[in-house]
């Protein structure tokens, strides 16, 4: 099930503590440790995968878990009032540092475009 060097298997598998807000039968979400906005929270299947360039074929139905989460969540936290941002990030040049597929939700403040 999870890739015992990556640091998210560790965290859905109970190995490597983390503040978590929401977990599913597909999807653990927890506080991001550097925090980017005053909510940043990580969305992670349980399922090792190691980026958003694995979303397809049968992977493809974790997108909607991820996606379907993480609104749920931001609703709970109410972020749906104000606004909040989704993102993904693939490989390097994209931003990704830990290869595991991840959903950043980021919200509490005005957020800049463009990002980055």
């Amino acid at each position: 099930m999870g890739d015992a060097d990556c640091l998210f298997c560790g965290i859905v598998e109970r190995r490597i503590p983390a503040e978590i807000v929401h977990e599913d039968p597909a999807v653990v979400a927890f506080k991001d440790i550097h925090p980017q906005a005053p909510t940043h929270l990580l969305f992670v299947p349980r399922t090792h995968l190691s980026g958003p360039g694995q979303l397809t074929g049968p992977q493809a139905s974790v997108a909607q878990d991820l996606l379907g989460a993480a609104t749920r969540t931001a609703e709970r936290f109410g972020l749906d009032r104000s606004g909040y941002r989704l993102v993904l990030n693939q490989g390097r040049d994209g931003g990704q540092t830990v290869g595991h597929l991840h959903v950043h939700l980021l919200g509490g403040r005005p957020l800049g475009w463009p990002p980055g």
